[in-house]
């Protein structure tokens, strides 16, 4: 009997990958394409040009800026960066009954498959606070489904160490910085997580150094229950992570409004870091088609190409 990652991968390329590899087919050089490694010649910058490709001792020397241009490789290496901490676990309830950390796999399930299918290697960066797990890149469809077995075992694994109160908040800034050291060839980076961080936005300098070496896509994974809670009257609330529990009033309208803000703050705050980092950001929620998401991704990548 096929095992649940066998399956899923079946049911995704009928469903999912048949439909966008007209999307993508010949065009990761167009839509995802990464950075490639041999310099090939200098011209003027542009206002649409990536401020990180500037020569800067031939722009002093000329008193106008002038860019580098580089020869993309032919097989492209991406790396799939999948944050599997206690928070990713959250949701599904609502109609899709899928929750983020499902959510996550079918993306990272999708996005393997569809690059590997056009000959590129692809490597995975499996992340709990209390377990790391990397996959080398690889190509073709069996290494598409060790991946997929992989996310299913580390998760499993990284449920069997909760199960008590008192842990850390997720360390994604830890988990970018994994990341980092083992890409050491220039390339794309796909990072799959909610990046929720306890309290603060720590992880952005890590991010930031990221995409000065690699072409980075920041998926973020939400729950709609995440940005607007329904008033289902008094709930015990805990905190997945730290296991710390509260009893609320959900339809209290004073602590709506204490929510509404802190939930405004903290995306206000997540969306400024990814702005600074200058990362290309996604934001994919659990009721959303991974098809569509997908989809729109790759559109706005073309329109950014353009």
């Amino acid at each position: 009997m096929a095992s649940a990652p066998d399956r899923l991968l079946r049911r995704l390329e009928w469903q999912v990958i048949r439909r966008l590899d007209g999307q993508l087919q010949g065009a990761y050089r167009t839509v995802f394409r990464g950075s490639g490694i041999d310099f090939a010649d200098l011209r003027e910058y542009t206002p649409e040009d990536d401020v990180r490709h500037i020569d800067w001792n031939v722009t002093a020397r000329l008193d106008e800026p002038y860019v580098r241009q580089y020869t993309e490789d032919r097989e492209l290496t991406a790396w799939l960066v999948l944050d599997l901490s206690a928070s990713m676990r959250f949701g599904g309830a609502g109609q899709a009954g899928r929750g983020k950390d499902g959510l996550l796999t079918e993306l990272a399930v999708c996005l393997a498959r569809l690059f590997t299918q056009g000959g590129n290697r692809i490597g995975a960066v499996l992340y709990d606070n209390g377990l790391q797990r990397v996959v080398p890149p690889r190509t073709g469809r069996t290494h598409v489904l060790r991946i997929a077995h992989e996310i299913d075992k580390a998760t499993r694994a990284a449920a069997a160490l909760r199960g008590k109160p008192g842990g850390a908040a997720t360390d994604v800034d830890a988990m970018l910085r994994l990341a980092a050291a083992q890409a050491r060839r220039r390339g794309l980076i796909f990072v799959i997580s909610d990046f929720l961080s306890g309290d603060t936005v720590n992880w952005q300098d890590a991010l930031s150094r990221l995409t000065h070496r690699h072409e980075v896509v920041a998926v973020r994974v939400v729950d709609p229950m995440e940005l607007d809670l329904p008033d289902l009257g008094l709930v015990l609330v805990e905190d997945a992570e730290t296991g710390e529990q509260v009893l609320v009033d959900t339809s209290d309208p004073l602590f709506q409004q204490r929510l509404r803000e802190e939930v405004d703050g903290r995306e206000a705050a997540v969306a400024a870091a990814m702005r600074r980092s200058r990362v290309t950001a996604h934001r994919v929620t659990t009721d959303q088609d991974p098809l569509l998401a997908l989809v729109e991704m790759v559109r706005w990548s073309k329109r950014r190409r353009a």
